[in-house]
């Protein structure tokens, strides 16, 4: 199930309820069924991607990284496949859940709608005959839907409103998002060359993808402090750079490091991610 990533989903949601917060409206309901939601759709787009690079040779017994379940055997596909239709009807039904506790008329099948292209993208991003992950398009999903649909989307179910200024924290989850999955791209660079899975890493070469992900990085940051800037009362808003020292030793580790040692680098990201979140909400809310 890849646990390491799950903060990763939680910061996308988590940006979304400070930023509600911040206009007092909360309901720790909501906050549970989101939190369920979007926990089983990342577990079951790790277990998509088990199964589809297993499926195109992409997860070969030569792979860098951690074992995975159907390359060493541990799981046989039948298993795999139901692990990936149990969690996508648990998404699904505790999606259904949430916008019925939310929203409805029109709103609700927006919504709806929404959910069902996550759990799509979820599976397409390896799996099938033409997965979207294999034609170097995966950034611009985790960027659309980990940032854009995870932040605004959680934000709306709390408020039933939308602000443009919400834009920023959620390109900033975008970046940051993209910039785990480069992380992954670039440690499995040489696999997926072989295998055919045009990344956008393999697209690019690796030392163009280390300056992607530096602008991701600094994108990040900049967005927040943009946002920051525009409704700042006081300076405890700035408390979310006490997480700016990590990400330059990220930054630095990552330029110097070769793509068969940079594993360690994709926990070390998800987890300062989730820490820029909650610092960032402390200042939101210490203002």
């Amino acid at each position: 199930m890849r646990l390491r990533t799950l903060p990763l989903a939680l910061s996308s949601i988590g940006m979304g309820t400070i930023l509600a917060i911040d206009y007092r409206l909360f309901e720790w309901k909501i906050f549970i069924l989101i939190a369920i939601t979007a926990i089983f759709l990342q577990i079951l787009s790790n277990l998509a991607n088990d199964y589809g690079d297993a499926i195109h040779g992409a997860d070969s017994v030569d792979r860098v990284g951690p074992k995975r379940g159907l390359q060493s055997g541990e799981i046989t596909l039948p298993q795999m496949r139901n692990a990936i239709i149990f969690c996508a009807l648990v998404a699904l039904i505790s999606g259904i859940w949430l916008l019925k506790e939310t929203v409805a008329g029109y709103t609700f099948i927006i919504f709806l709608v929404l959910g069902l292209l996550c759990i799509a993208a979820a599976i397409r991003y390896t799996v099938g005959k033409k997965p979207y992950g294999y034609a170097g398009l995966g950034d611009i999903s985790v960027f659309v839907f980990f940032g854009m649909v995870g932040v605004i989307g959680t934000f709306y179910l709390f408020t039933h409103g939308f602000k443009w200024k919400e834009v920023l924290p959620a390109c900033a989850m975008g970046f940051l998002s993209a910039g785990v999955l480069n992380i992954n791209n670039m440690r499995d660079h040489d696999g997926d060359l072989a295998a055919g899975k045009k990344t956008l890493v393999v697209r690019i070469g690796l030392e163009s993808a280390k300056r992607y992900h530096a602008f991701l990085i600094i994108g990040a940051f900049v967005c927040i402090t943009w946002f920051i800037l525009m409704q700042m009362v006081s300076y405890y808003a700035l408390v979310y750079l006490v997480t700016a020292p990590l990400f330059f030793k990220h930054l630095t580790g990552i330029m110097k490091e070769e793509s068969q040692n940079m594993d360690k680098y994709l926990k070390q990201l998800s987890l300062t991610t989730l820490l820029l979140v909650i610092s960032f909400g402390i200042g939101i809310m210490l203002q």
